[in-house]
């Protein structure tokens, strides 16, 4: 496993069942469709990672690393891994329509360029379409540089995600 450059961890807002990853400067992506993987998608430029509940926050943990890290364990309901472009170096979760309350580290942490994305998800099969008081849905992003290369499916067990596949 490498080592961690960063770590951050923060709560996202979610509207629609859907919190962003992207690049204000450039596309962050070919287009991938929803109904590939069930977690994320990339549609015009824009990373989409798909949510249990409609409304509220999700708690995502950010790892950046040299090299590919370790998958997390069997906690985790789905894994997806995509590659990103960041056009700025500037490659950020981003809420739907509001701003994080505090920052999350910035995923393209070397600057322009192609990474690798590992995204993890537990819980969205505890409050589907609903708008929980409490925190129900836990992410965990992987990052580190990478040449571009297809998503890859690492883990798909939870309900919500086999309803977006079939969507």
């Amino acid at each position: 496993m490498s080592d961690q450059a960063e770590y951050g961890r923060g709560l996202v807002p979610v509207q629609y069942h859907q919190f962003q990853i992207n690049d204000e400067d450039g596309p962050a992506g070919p287009d991938l469709p929803r109904t590939h993987n069930g977690l994320i998608e990339v549609q015009d430029g824009i990373a989409t990672v798909h949510t249990g509940i409609h409304t509220g926050d999700v708690d995502v943990t950010i790892t950046q690393h040299a090299e590919a890290p370790t998958p997390g364990d069997a906690e985790w309901d789905e894994i997806v891994e995509v590659s990103l472009h960041s056009v700025s170096g500037e490659l950020m979760v981003r809420g739907l329509m509001d701003d994080l309350d505090e920052e999350l580290p910035v995923l393209s942490f070397d600057g322009p360029g192609d990474y690798r994305l590992r995204i993890h998800a537990r819980g969205r099969d505890t409050a589907i379409d609903l708008a929980p008081d409490e925190i129900t849905e836990y992410y965990l992003i992987q990052v580190w540089p990478a040449p571009r290369h297809g998503a890859s499916v690492l883990r798909q067990t939870d309900s919500y995600g086999a309803s977006v596949r079939t969507s």
